[in-house]
């Protein structure tokens, strides 16, 4: 985890943090979906909404207003 950290650090990319955090927004859902379709997990009502508000939490970072 920390060499994770660390390799974020050394990203040219001026807004690689909003790119990380809309990525574990689509993480979180992926790994819902693949739980159902490879493993047969029946996800309950708080499974889908908390996938839901991570989806919604990444396209607020991606698409969000800037001054």
């Amino acid at each position: 985890m920390i060499v994770l950290r660390f390799v974020a650090t050394l990203q040219p990319e001026a807004h690689f943090g909003r790119v990380l955090a809309a990525y574990g927004g689509v993480f979180v859902a992926r790994s819902l979906a693949w739980g159902m379709l490879v493993d047969g997990f029946r996800p309950d009502w708080s499974d889908v909404i908390g996938a839901l508000i991570c989806l919604a939490g990444a396209a607020v970072i991606m698409k969000g207003l800037r001054g």
